[in-house]
């Protein structure tokens, strides 16, 4: 990649999320597991790693399901639904 085009991909803060995967993994047997949703970002031209509590894992999902289209702020740390359908 030129270098210009690099600076400005660096600069590129807020970015649309095009995939997610959701996953779950044990910490001890019998105890509470953790969740974790990685945002892929931009087709995969960057990618973060969630890691909400239970509950917030529960409105997390539904968020991504139900909403046509997200970004997330990398600087904020923030996920932003637009056109969220109401009544959902």
């Amino acid at each position: 990649m030129a270098e210009p085009e690099q600076r400005t991909e660096q600069m590129i803060r807020v970015r649309q999320v095009t995939d997610y995967q959701a996953s779950w993994t044990e910490e001890e047997p019998w105890e509470e597991g953790a969740f974790t949703f990685q945002l892929i970002l931009d087709d995969g031209a960057e990618e973060y790693v969630l890691q909400p509590s239970v509950g917030d894992a529960k409105v997390l999902r539904k968020l991504l399901d139900k909403s046509e289209a997200l970004t997330f702020d990398l600087d904020n740390r923030t996920l932003i639904s637009s056109n969220l359908p109401l009544g959902g």
